[in-house]
């Protein structure tokens, strides 16, 4: 469809006027015939076979019968009224009934004819009935309308049935909708393309998208559709990534001086994993190409992050630049300040701590030495993006949890030097490979996708409550090691009063179960106030307590290497990112950990699924696969809301083969013609600009 005719408001389609164009506006944010062009359908009902009598089972969607009318017959009294009509085929007889309508239907049925019958059916005193079913009437050997293909049903409100819009009525505007403009559907794709994948035409692919005549040609017509968004999802990443490194000049570091090599040779405590050096060399080559680098970091909790961004700080060093780490927590930058200090040691270079609690007379000294360049690594929360914080020399800026930061706030950082900062960002969430290429396709990606050599793997345990005195039995055991326990309880949203009656429940319980003098208790939930919270915290990180309870998830990032068990009970209530990040609490130090995901015996199917896929595994991106396909994409990333994943009819789940193709062949296009100036690209050039005319994403810089 060509953009004129796509862009023509909803309203000026026949069918629709003013206020059916408002309730599809509110309802499926429907302005224009594009959009109800891409309201795809959710399922198909099968029209393509006629069922018998006797094979039609009362659970049964949607059936289509081919049966004689030998009765009709209008019963009962006014409110009461409705028409009995009998039908049959070689096999029974079926009942029709109509409480509606009754007139018109009743003059329509002939006895003796033959009708091809469609509706759900139910059962009634015992006979196989149809209410309300559509009927046709049969003509041998001439092509039926509207049976024997796949029916579309569109997703409805309640709101939309008041406009006469459900499955049905949507169904009559989409076919007046490519009636009236089909032929306006114009391609978007090179010739070249469609050739190589085997594409079928465009305006045939959404013709076919609606009203599959049968199985096959509904499978290339989605096939199709998908590659087309796909495509141009990809072509739009890869696009600001090439435009992004033709902008935006950066920093060459291309010397390996003393401040990496003294730490490499001297201070490292542990050999790096093969993953962290293959991470380092990326980190390497993208820092000389005089381009700035913009480059995601995946890796899992306690895979070696940190220890990796502290190498190409120091890397930053060496070539006179400066660097600062900014995390979205006071206590996850402290920690990260704590954990840099103890690997460098004293001495070796200047490094500050930035967060909102530091005091004013603090502040003057780290802003001096900041803006002279005797500060080498500022470490903080948003503290660092303040206006009067003032950098010598910035040259490399590592982002902790970046999805935890807005676009505004990052820009701001990066603005804050002549030239633009390297930028790293590191996550602990594993993302889905198809997620990552989506989500973040206009980065490069590095994964460190194995644990240091020194940590074991953590072990987990499913048990139901009737086993609930062989954990406590193993509690004590981890106790009397010497050991310290996290109990974490799930936060029910509705129910504040609920969440403390169970903590207090469970609290009470372990009294009675631990009533040995020397055993301390912290208790963290949302009643507390942040002093409280954090000088309980603090009983348990100095091993003054032996056993922590919360409510509220333990803050990412809080660090006890001698906590070496995580229990959470009812942790069929949590998702598995939640639960995967939990588990990661403990495993920190050099005994063996353990997570024992408490549950009630009966279980729902993503429950169990959930659960077994702890036990089963500890890789944080098999973890997030099965978590994607239990949940969709758009929530695992937290983008349903911001419209970045705005698929309608590719599914990053299941459409990961064809996702791949479109990025490697966009990939091809852009290394042979760059500008998509090629006579060939014409046509992805002007689909490229009115596509991108109305998308917004949310880009590192």
């Amino acid at each position: 469809m060509n953009n004129q005719h796509l862009q023509t408001p909803i309203e000026y389609l026949k069918g629709v006027g003013l206020s059916r164009a408002e309730v599809l506006k509110k309802e499926l944010q429907i302005y224009v015939f594009e959009d109800l062009l891409r309201l795809i359908p959710y399922k198909y009902i099968d029209r393509t076979r006629f069922y018998k009598v006797k094979d039609i089972q009362p659970d049964m969607p949607y059936v289509q019968v081919l049966a004689r009318v030998i009765s009709k017959e209008i019963m009962g009294e006014k409110h009461t009224k409705r028409l009995i009509v009998q039908a049959k085929d070689d096999t029974g007889v079926i009942e029709l009934a109509w409480f509606q309508g009754i007139k018109w239907v009743e003059k329509m049925v002939v006895p003796g004819k033959v009708y091809v019958l469609f509706g759900k059916p139910g059962f009634f005193n015992g006979k196989t009935q149809m209410p309300h079913p559509e009927l046709e009437l049969y003509v041998p050997g001439a092509q039926q309308k509207g049976n024997l293909t796949l029916q579309p049903a569109y997703n409805s409100t309640e709101k939309l049935k008041q406009f006469s819009l459900d499955s049905k009525g949507i169904q009559k505007l989409v076919t007046i909708l490519l009636e009236q403009n089909g032929r306006h559907i114009e391609e978007n794709l090179p010739v070249y393309i469609i050739n190589r994948f085997k594409l079928m035409g465009r305006a045939e692919a959404y013709r076919g998208i609606h009203f599959p005549a049968d199985a096959t040609q509904l499978k290339e017509a989605q096939y199709r559709l998908k590659f087309e968004e796909l495509f141009f999802l990809q072509l739009k990443l890869l696009k600001n990534k090439l435009l992004h490194t033709q902008k935006f000049k950066g920093n060459i570091f291309d010397k390996v001086g003393d401040y990496f090599n003294e730490f490499f040779h001297h201070k490292l405590p542990f050999p790096l994993t093969n993953a962290q050096k293959r991470v380092l060399k990326e980190i390497r080559l993208d820092t000389q190409r005089g381009v700035q680098m913009n480059r995601l970091l995946q890796g899992d909790v306690g895979s070696g992050k940190t220890v990796v961004a502290l190498m190409c700080m120091l890397l930053a060093l060496d070539n006179g630049f400066q660097a600062c780490i900014m995390a979205p927590t006071e206590i996850l930058a402290t920690q990260h300040y704590e954990t840099i200090k103890s690997l460098v040691g004293e001495g070796f270079i200047d490094i500050a701590l930035l967060t909102g609690s530091v005091p004013q007379k603090l502040r003057k000294g780290i802003h001096e030495r900041l803006e002279d360049g005797r500060l080498h690594i500022l470490v903080g929360t948003h503290a660092l993006i303040e206006d009067k914080v003032q950098y010598k020399n910035l040259g490399l800026v590592v982002i902790d949890e970046q999805h935890r930061f807005g676009v505004e706030q990052r820009a701001k950082l990066w603005k804050k030097a002549a030239v633009p900062p390297h930028m790293l960002v590191m996550t602990a969430t594993p993302i889905p490979r198809t997620l990552a290429m989506t989500m973040y396709g206009d980065l490069d990606i590095s994964v460190i996708d194995e644990l240091p050599a020194n940590r074991k793997p953590i072990k987990t345990h499913h048990y139901y409550e009737a086993q609930r005195l062989r954990m406590f039995g193993f509690m004590r055991e981890e106790i009397a090691k010497g050991r310290q326990i996290y109990v974490v309880y799930p936060l029910i949203q509705e129910s504040e009063k609920l969440d403390l009656k169970n903590l207090q429940d469970g609290i009470e319980i372990m009294l009675r179960e631990f009533p040995l003098p020397g055993y301390h208790i912290s208790v963290v939930h949302g009643k507390l106030k942040a002093a409280d919270k954090e000088a309980e915290m603090q009983r348990f990180v100095k091993g003054q307590t032996q056993i922590m309870v919360a409510t509220t998830v333990i803050e990412v990032g809080v660090n006890v290497p001698n906590a070496s068990v995580m229990i959470i009970e009812n942790a069929e209530r949590f998702g598995l990112s939640q639960l995967h990040q939990l588990r990661g609490r403990v495993g920190r130090g050099a005994e063996q950990s353990y997570c024992i995901l408490m549950s009630k015996e009966k279980l729902s199917n993503d429950g169990r699924i959930r659960l077994n896929t702890m036990v089963r595994t500890n890789n944080g991106f098999e973890i997030a696969e099965t978590d994607m396909q239990l949940r969709g994409p758009g929530d695992i990333a937290g983008t349903q809301q911001s419209g970045v994943l705005d698929l309608k009819v590719a599914d990053l789940t299941t459409d990961q083969e064809v996702l791949q193709q479109a990025r490697n062949v966009v990939i091809e296009i852009f290394e042979k013609d760059p500008q998509l100036a090629a006579p060939e690209n014409q046509i992805l050039n002007r689909a490229f600009q009115q596509k991108n005319d109305g998308l917004t994403w949310d880009k590192i810089s």
